[in-house]
């Protein structure tokens, strides 16, 4: 049920997943705020700017006079704004710390102070790092040990700067204990699938783009398993928390996606093969351990509490882009602003 009248502010929404949520709650009549430094451009949101429900904010969440001029009358926030993914927080470890951890705990604070009502936080499923009975590299992709899974009850385990700010946030959100504001963080799984601005770094995306174009993929670590969601679908888990009773979902965390979707790498190189079967010879594996990342999720929860189901699945995501390359729609896949790093 859509709340017209509503403000909702998302932070980032110019990029990836910001602009996918920002279509969401346009179509289902919110008002949309959204405060964006334009690190990646603004053509993601160019098409809204007419939109009598939009209103952009140039601005940066480390700047205060910026955000309270964000957070003026919104009733919800959802924070997307963050340097994203392991790649870029290891390239700019103190900016990765300003936005992702100092800037993030000044945003809830203020959200506080200007009685915003909820807050939801785009976490992420590499929280729990690695899994301590998943099996090990090497191991069979049949073999037992990999019907293991972690839930939200599950201790967390970051192996990297990323997930560290990620957990840090969320031991800050939920341990708020506000009275009258209603916390939740959302830990998506991997993304993949096209949004208003196109990301080809995600693993789905990088590796269909790269067999599409006949190169050389190298894969490391193939039997490590990781949960996948379409940016669609974690958009509209946003839309479903803020459209659920704050009793539900008030300091709680949801993994985000289908416990059926989680995929070892060498499935996800298999279904798209399944696409491009001339490209198989130019596939190999590679024994790495630079990214000891590996775990497998579990996601009923937010089914049986929220009623959330995802409606694409991988091999969506793959033949969508397939087609976004090979009709044209995306000329340049290599292009830097594709990239988060």
């Amino acid at each position: 049920m859509s709340s017209p009248g509503k403000t909702i502010l998302v932070t980032g929404g110019a990029g990836y997943i910001g602009s996918a949520v920002i279509a969401l709650l346009l179509e289902e009549g919110y008002s949309v705020r959204t405060i964006d430094n334009l690190s990646f451009g603004g053509g993601a949101i160019l098409s809204y700017l007419p939109h009598s429900n939009f209103e952009l904010i140039i601005g940066d969440i480390r700047n205060a006079n910026d955000v309270d001029h964000a957070l003026e009358g919104a009733d919800a926030v959802v924070h997307l704004a963050a340097v994203v993914g392991d790649r870029a927080c290891q390239k700019t470890p103190k900016l990765a710390t300003e936005i992702n951890k100092t800037a993030s705990e000044t945003l809830c604070e203020k959200a506080i102070a200007h009685r915003v009502k909820r807050f939801i936080f785009a976490s992420t499923c590499s929280n729990y790092g690695t899994m301590d009975n998943s099996v090990t590299y090497g191991a069979s992709a049949d073999d037992e040990a990999s019907t293991a899974y972690v839930d939200e009850t599950s201790p967390l385990n970051p192996v990297s700067l990323y997930a560290e700010l990620k957990v840090d946030f969320e031991r800050y959100l939920l341990g708020l204990g506000q009275s009258d504001f209603a916390p939740t963080c959302l830990r998506f799984a991997t993304a993949f699938g096209l949004s208003g601005r196109p990301r080809f770094d995600l693993t789905v995306n990088e590796f269909t783009k790269e067999l599409l174009l006949a190169r050389k993929l190298e894969v490391y670590g193939e039997h490590f398993w990781r949960p996948y969601c379409h940016v669609g679908d974690l958009a509209r888990a946003c839309l479903k928390v803020l459209e659920t009773d704050p009793s539900q979902v008030a300091y709680q965390a949801f993994n985000v996606g289908d416990t059926s979707e989680n995929y070892q790498k060498k499935t996800l190189v298999e279904l798209i093969l399944e696409e491009l079967p001339d490209m198989r010879d130019n596939v190999s594996y590679v024994r790495d351990h630079d990214d000891p990342r590996n775990y497998r999720v579990n996601c009923d929860k937010i089914h049986a509490q929220l009623g959330f189901s995802i409606t694409k699945r991988v091999t969506d995501g793959i033949r969508e882009i397939l087609f976004a390359l090979t009709s044209g729609l995306i000329k340049n896949p290599d292009d830097a602003r594709y990239r988060n790093a």
